[in-house]
């Protein structure tokens, strides 16, 4: 009988296989298989129209897939329901921030404290030292410690989207997914984002929807091309930059 291998490869936190979802007999996302690892920083691009957010949609719940699996730290979330998602340690961030902007930093995140979210959290909820020590430790991490007690809407856009990007680590995710974190931002602000990344990305996965490829270069262990719902390529930035299919459909344009 064959002995396990010691170096037998880890699983992957995301393992996405044959998906296949369809729109009026329109396949946004035919036959993917994608596969993320462990603290990796796994960056999505392709042209307009390729199935990159209707995957993110798939991910989340929002979608339902026509076939196919995706499998999240063993659970199989094509048959879970999209707060059961969350709460299985999936976050994401859409397009445009979703902060509220009447309310100060420190109490966007803490309404995104786990034991805040549910119906009887939010009413018996207490602002304990813990809690008190998690927006801290979080609005560090997102470079917002000198504007805690500024109200949202008086952040820089770049800023906002940090906020947002904080109230998911609230929620402590084990994979975090982000669709295009640095449109509109200053030059200054993407380089903060890249290293912001760079930081949340130990001890969790991230999946970056982006077009940008600067900071595409500056962020991602490594790169898939999507093209009319399926891989076309993948691998790092360099190869996928060389690539004649990805030149001809994505890069050349």
């Amino acid at each position: 009988m064959s002995q396990p291998s010691a170096f037998q490869m880890p699983k992957p936190v995301l393992a996405i296989e044959g998906l296949t979802v369809s729109f009026d007999g329109f396949k946004a996302v035919d036959d993917l298989n994608l596969y993320i690892d462990r603290n990796e920083v796994r960056v999505v691009i392709g042209p307009n129209g390729a199935g990159k957010t209707t995957v993110l949609d798939l991910i989340c719940g929002k979608t339902k897939a026509t076939a196919g699996s995706i499998q999240f730290e063993s659970r199989e979330l094509t048959k879970m329901r999209e707060f059961d998602i969350v709460r299985a340690g999936v976050g994401r961030k859409f397009q445009n921030p979703s902060i509220y902007e009447n309310l100060t930093v420190f109490e966007n995140l803490e309404m995104s404290y786990p034991k805040g979210r549910k119906v009887f959290g939010a009413l018996f909820f207490k602002r304990t030292a813990e809690v008190i020590a998690r927006v801290e430790q979080i609005a560090a991490e997102i470079m917002l410690t000198d504007n805690l007690y500024l109200q949202a809407d008086l952040l820089s856009h770049g800023q906002k989207q940090w906020l947002e990007i904080g109230m998911l680590l609230m929620q402590d995710p084990a994979l975090l997914m982000l669709d295009e974190p640095v449109a509109g931002m200053s030059v200054n602000e993407r380089m903060q984002t890249a290293e912001l990344l760079k930081r949340i990305s130990k001890g969790r996965s991230v999946l970056v929807i982006e077009h940008d490829m600067e900071f595409v270069k500056s962020i991602a262990h490594k790169v898939t091309v999507l093209h009319q719902g399926k891989v076309l390529a993948e691998g790092s930035m360099e190869a996928v930059q060389s690539n004649p299919k990805v030149i001809e459909v994505y890069l050349g344009h």
